[in-house]
């Protein structure tokens, strides 16, 4: 059986991994590397916990690339003020990395599995300023709003609900297309029902379940 250094192999996934995809904010690096990203990933997969690479998670679904989490971070500048929304908790990775950053998280997770895993894992490192509720997102049906939302599935479509839950000033990351290329947003809210989008990067991730998709015309 095969040790693996964490401390040193976390420092190595910062420098070469999410310091090299100009992620140059030092609270984001500083949460890489105080949140345990090995405990969040299957036993199975742990000893790809800090690799460049797509980590399998049940359903089909894949842990966020480390430089992918960290350009999301990066995008949503947290003060430590924030409430924020994510979409997607998945093993509750990015869930820890948002809490670090952020005044209180509130999580959805479709597939209840993920959800109970996030949540024990969560509660075993004494997260606290958070909660993984078991929701689709694409049924959200609130008015709360949110001054930071992360989706961590991409969208097939742009689906303008998650921007209306943004408060005045607020910042959502989402990743909107299809394969073969995605594109990652960082979408402003600059007055009420007003908003400002940037392109970020491309990519390819894991579609949200249930999203909305582009109408298939037919002759």
């Amino acid at each position: 059986m095969t040790l693996i250094d964490s401390d040193s192999s976390r420092e190595q996934m910062v420098q070469q991994q999410v310091r090299a995809w100009d992620v140059l904010d030092e609270r984001v690096l500083d949460t890489f590397r105080n949140v345990p990203r090995e405990r969040f990933v299957p036993a199975e997969h742990r000893f790809l916990a800090f690799a460049d690479t797509d980590i399998p998670l049940p359903h089909g679904q894949h842990m966020l690339r480390p430089n992918v989490v960290g350009r999301l971070l990066q995008s949503l500048e947290l003060t430590g003020s924030e409430r924020v929304l994510e979409i997607g908790a998945g093993t509750g990775f990015v869930t820890a990395c948002l809490a670090a950053g952020s005044a209180h998280v509130r999580s959805l997770e479709v597939f209840p599995d993920l959800a109970d895993s996030a949540r024990t894992t969560l509660a075993d490192l004494r997260i606290s300023n958070l909660e993984v509720v078991t929701a689709d997102a694409t049924r959200l049906g609130t008015a709360e709003r949110y001054e930071a939302i992360a989706l961590t599935a991409s969208l097939p479509i742009r689906d303008e609900q998650f921007e209306r839950l943004l408060a005045v000033g607020g910042r959502l990351f989402a990743i909107v297309g299809e394969p073969p290329v995605m594109e990652a947003w960082v979408v402003r809210c600059v007055a009420e029902n007003v908003y400002a989008r940037e392109s970020l990067f491309e990519t390819v991730v894991d579609p949200l379940i249930n999203a909305r998709r582009p109408r298939i015309f037919t002759f």
